[in-house]
């Protein structure tokens, strides 16, 4: 498990109501109702973000809109390298608060 990687499982510990789940195959923080608040991908957290926080994340240097396939960036969710470990916890608490309030996700049909 590499540095970044143990850090993503720590700071997952330490938001509140997070617990660990996948998105993507990767490590992610899924919050109670079932969306994912931060994921873990190739040493970067990716975090959805809104309006000021957003582009205070894209204008870190290497951060950039999360492409899950190339060309194919999501909307909201910006990738942030490990340098800037010391403001993922914020960057995530920020995730979470946001993706916390929507609605629970619907229940699977026929299950």
């Amino acid at each position: 498990m590499s540095e970044a990687e143990t850090y993503f499982t720590q700071l997952t510990d330490d938001i509140p109501n997070a617990s660990p789940g996948k998105m993507f195959g990767a490590l992610c923080m899924k919050m109670p109702n079932g969306k994912s608040a931060a994921m873990f991908w190739k040493d970067n957290i990716v975090v959805k973000l809104h309006g000021e926080a957003l582009n205070e994340a894209l204008s870190l240097d290497g951060a950039k809109l999360f492409e899950p396939m190339e060309g194919k960036p999501m909307k909201d969710w910006v990738q942030i390298p490990f340098g800037y470990k010391d403001q993922w916890k914020t960057y995530a608490e920020i995730s979470a608060r946001s993706v916390e309030a929507l609605e629970k996700k619907a229940g699977k049909k026929g299950h």
